[in-house]
C-alpha cells in the first residue's frame, strides 16, 4: 500500500523541482475574496421505478438546495482558502413503502423522512499549480467518484492533493475516511475505514489522452484504472471518437462486495473492460460499445469509492457488470442546434448483456432500451434552466433482476450568488 504522505510529498517536489509548462495560478491569485464565489443550485427531483414482478414500487419527488462557496487564495508563495456546501433536502411526495432511500432516509417506523440536511467544509493551500485540500469535498476520480444522480450529492471527507505544474499532466493522491451518501445526512453510515487513491491523466494532444489511477478501500478491494481516448477529425463536421475503459479489481478475501457478486470470498479477481466508437455528423451522432467482464466475481463500486466510479461505456440504469456478462450497445444522439434549437438534446440506446454466470444450469442475459431528453434555457430571465427527462426499460432472466420500467425527472436551475 502506498503511504499517501509520500505522495504529497513527492506532488511538491515536482512543483519545485520541474520546469513549468504553465504559469503558475498561486502568482495570478487575486485574493480570498476576490475570487470567491457562491452558488446555489435548485433542483427538483422526482423518480419513479416500477418493477414488473410484483415488488414494492419506488416513487419519490423532493426538491433540492444545494449551495457551494469557493473562496480564492491568498496572495502569496503559499495561498490559502476555504470552501464549503450546505445541502437541504425537502421531501414533496413519498411515503412507507414506496420510498427510495437515495433521496430520503427512513425513521423508525420505516416512513421517509420529510427533511435532511448536511453541512460540510474543506481548508486548501496552493503552491504554484498544486493544490491541497482537507475536509468534506466531493472528488471525481475513475477510481472514487461521488454520486450526483440523485437528490443532494454524496460526499467524502479526507485530503486530495491535485497537482497541474506541467502542462497536459494532472497528478492526484488522496486518503479519504468518511462517506457521506445521498439521501443520508449521517457522516459516515457505511463506517468507510479509509480509501487511498493516486495516479493521473495526461493529454498528449488535442485529440490523445490517457490515465492511469489506482485505488485501495480497506478489507474491501485493490482497484486499478486505464483509459485511453483517441478522437480522429475527418472533416469540418465529421469525427471518430475511441474510448477505451478498463478496471482490474483484487478483492480482499470475504468482501461483501466479491461475494454479493458471485465470488467465493477466496482471493477473488475481476477484470472489465469497454471500447466505444463513436461516429459524429453533424448534429447527429452513432455509437457502438462493447464491454466485457471477467474473472472470479462481477465488478463491485461504490463500497467506499462513490456511486459514480464506473467510468465504462455501457453503464446506464444497469451497469451490465455481472460475471463473466459481455454486453453490446447500440446508441444515437441528436443536437437540434443545427435545427434552430440550441440547448436541446435527445439520446437513444439500446444494451445486451449476455453470457452472465449466475450459479444455475443456464446463464442469464439481461437488455435495456434508454431515452434521454434534454433542454437547457439559453437566454432571458430562464437562461441556465435545465430540463431532463430519461427513461429506462429493462428486461432480464429469471436469474439476474427484476423486471422494470424507470422515470427520472430533473429540474435545476443555478443561482450565482458571489
Amino acid at each position: 500500500m502506498f503511504n499517501p504522505k509520500s505522495i504529497a510529498l513527492a506532488c511538491a517536489c515536482a512543483a519545485a523541482g520541474l520546469p513549468l509548462a504553465q504559469a503558475s495560478q498561486q502568482a495570478e491569485s487575486n485574493g480570498f475574496i476576490a475570487d470567491s464565489s457562491l452558488n446555489i443550485l435548485l433542483r427538483n427531483a422526482y423518480y419513479n421505478r416500477d418493477f414488473k414482478n410484483n415488488a414494492a414500487d419506488a416513487k419519490v419527488w423532493g426538491q433540492g438546495f444545494i449551495g457551494t462557496f469557493e473562496s480564492g487564495f491568498t496572495q502569496g508563495t503559499v495561498g490559502f482558502g476555504v470552501d464549503a456546501f450546505g445541502l437541504l433536502g425537502v421531501k414533496l411526495d413519498s411515503g412507507r413503502g414506496r420510498n427510495y432511500s437515495a433521496f430520503f432516509d427512513t425513521d423508525s417506523q420505516g416512513r421517509p423522512v420529510d427533511d435532511l440536511s448536511q453541512a460540510g467544509a474543506a481548508v486548501k493551500l496552493r503552491f504554484s499549480n498544486t493544490v491541497i485540500r482537507y475536509g468534506n469535498q466531493f472528488p471525481s476520480l475513475p477510481v472514487l467518484a461521488y454520486d450526483d444522480s440523485r437528490l443532494l450529492p454524496q460526499s467524502f471527507t479526507g485530503t486530495l492533493v491535485t497537482s497541474n505544474e506541467i502542462e497536459g499532466l494532472e497528478l492526484n493522491a488522496g486518503r479519504f475516511t468518511a462517506d457521506s451518501p445521498m439521501g443520508d445526512p449521517a457522516r459516515d453510515p457505511n463506517r468507510l475505514k479509509n480509501i487511498d487513491v493516486v495516479g493521473g491523466s495526461y493529454l498528449f494532444s488535442d485529440n490523445l489522452s490517457a490515465a492511469l489511477y489506482h485505488s485501495d478501500v480497506e478489507d474491501v478491494y485493490e482497484k486499478y484504472y486505464a483509459n485511453l481516448t483517441y478522437n480522429l477529425p475527418l472533416t469540418a463536421t465529421q469525427a471518430l471518437n475511441f474510448d477505451f475503459n478498463l478496471y482490474r479489481t483484487d478483492y480482499d478475501d470475504n468482501a461483501e462486495a466479491a461475494l454479493d457478486l458471485g465470488g467465493d470470498g477466496r482471493n477473488d479477481r475481476n477484470t472489465i473492460w469497454s471500447l466505444a466508437a463513436k461516429y459524429s455528423l453533424g448534429a447527429h451522432a452513432f455509437i457502438l460499445a462493447h464491454q466485457r467482464n471477467s474473472g472470479d466475481a462481477g465488478f463491485a463500486y461504490d463500497y467506499g469509492d462513490g456511486g459514480s466510479s464506473i467510468y465504462l461505456a455501457n453503464s446506464y440504469y444497469s451497469d451490465f457488470n455481472l460475471k463473466d456478462e459481455r454486453s453490446w450497445q447500440a446508441s444515437y444522439e441528436l443536437d437540434f442546434t443545427d435545427y434552430g434549437m440550441p440547448g436541446l438534446r435527445y439520446k437513444f440506446a439500446y444494451v445486451r448483456g449476455d453470457n452472465i454466470d449466475t450459479g444455475a444450469d443456464s446463464d442469464g442475459s439481461e437488455r435495456e432500451i434508454f431515452n434521454q431528453v434534454s433542454y437547457v434555457v439559453q437566454n432571458g430571465p430562464a437562461k441556465d434552466l435545465s430540463l431532463r427527462l430519461r427513461n429506462s426499460i429493462y428486461r432480464s432472466s429469471n436469474e439476474v433482476g427484476p423486471d422494470l420500467n424507470e422515470i427520472r425527472a430533473f429540474v435545476e436551475y443555478p443561482l450565482s450568488i458571489l
